[in-house]
């Protein structure tokens, strides 16, 4: 069975920096995309980052300068660097990717973890 696991999030003072991290497990043969998104209260869920696994980027505009993603292909784990927090980064942040099993490819889910900016 395969997993996302997202890790890191908490409370920070805006300013601040926080570092997400997600972790795939289960029978796993290879991982495309990798993708950041997050869903604050009332709002849809926005993509925050996407990266291929040749390394290649896209960044919403709201994020571009504070935060850095990166992944690592052989641990199967993907990072989201956020500095220069603001209030309105507040939100659950999702990890999602497109994973090759020995049955399927298809996108998988981390169940979010809470990322809140405030003084």
């Amino acid at each position: 069975q395969i997993q996302l696991v997202e890790s890191g999030g908490g409370l920070v003072q805006p300013g601040g920096s926080l570092r997400l991290s997600c972790a795939a497990s289960g029978s796993i043969i290879s991982i495309g995309d990798m993708r950041w998104y997050r869903q604050a209260p009332g709002k849809q869920r926005e993509l925050v980052v996407a990266i291929r696994r040749d390394g290649s980027t896209v960044y919403a505009d709201s994020v571009k300068g504070r935060f850095t993603v990166s992944r690592d292909n052989t641990k199967n784990t993907l990072h989201l660097q956020m500095n220069s927090l603001r209030p309105e980064d507040t939100a659950v942040y999702y990890c999602a990717a497109a994973i090759e099993s020995s049955t399927v490819f298809r996108d998988y889910w981390g169940q979010g973890t809470q990322v809140t900016v405030s003084s």
